[in-house]
Parts: C-alpha cells; structure tokens; sequence
C-alpha cells in the first residue's frame, strides 16, 4: 500500500482514511519510512488501524527515521550522515535539518522510547528493538523492506 498509486502498490490510500481490508486479515506489516509524514495527532489512530487489521500474534515492523542517529552524526560533525547536497545546505546544522525532515515531508521525529509508547497506546505488546535485517518475529518475509540502514531505526510490535 501507498498513498500513491505506482508499481508494486497494491492498495492506494490514506491509512487515515481506514484500509480496505478486513479485521485480523494479515500476518504481517512493514512500513519503512511512513510514519514521520503523519501529522502527530494521528500517530496513534493510524498505528491502531494498522492494529486492527493484524491477525492475533501478527507483527508490524517499523523502519523509521531515527533522530538519535542524527543527533549523534551531528555531534560527531559527521557530515557524510546527511544525505543532502551543498546546493541545498551547507552548513552542517542544515544539512541535519533538511535530512531529520526531510524536505519538509517529515512531521514528526522518532527516538525508540517514543515510538514504543505509541505502539502500546495503540494496543500493540511486546515492542523491540530490531537490526537491520533482523527480526523479532518467525517471519522472514518482514525483512524484505529493509533499508536505509545507517539513517533508520527498526521496531517491531505484536498484535
């Protein structure tokens, strides 16, 4: 699923607007850098529509910008973390800005605590931390999203 439409998008839509798919109808979600273009005060709708849709036991991987990371590139004035070019921003404070918000898409920043407690306000259990190309979860396929590695933080939920 996207909110628009392309290659390999199955469902186009805004999760806001509700999935068009049944209640426990599926295993498994990946989300890999959604989340932060949701305004903050439908954080936790959007994560319990996600929810609803989950079979009981289902997992929901959330790969997401991680502003720990940017902070700590930014304190070590690693430069090369940010992936915006000098036209754009030159110094090193704007070249995090423009990455942490990425143009002006990014709404909301994540650091593991507060995207754990908007998991369990949304119902999910069993919030952890994930590596890339790990899984909490007995499913693989959960993985084939992956990412963005050096930038993103990974979180996995239960249903």
């Amino acid at each position: 699923m996207d909110r628009n439409g392309g290659p390999g998008v199955d469902i186009a839509g805004d999760v806001r607007e509700g999935l068009p798919l049944d209640e426990s109808s599926v295993d498994c979600i990946a989300s890999v850098h959604f989340l932060q273009e949701v305004p903050l005060d439908d954080l936790v709708p959007t994560l319990q529509e996600l929810r609803r849709v989950l079979k009981p036991g289902g997992t929901i991987r959330l790969v997401l910008p991680d502003l720990d990371k940017g902070i700590r590139a930014y304190l070590d004035k690693d430069v090369e973390h940010f992936l915006v070019p000098d036209e754009d921003a030159r110094s090193l404070g704007g070249k995090f800005i423009f990455h942490m918000l990425w143009y002006g898409h990014s709404r909301v920043l994540f650091t593991y605590d507060f995207i754990e407690e908007l998991l369990l306000k949304a119902g999910f259990s069993r919030v952890e931390r994930c590596a890339c190309g790990e899984t909490a979860s007995a499913i693989s396929e959960i993985l084939e999203l992956d990412n963005r590695e050096n930038e993103s933080l990974f979180v996995e939920a239960v249903k």
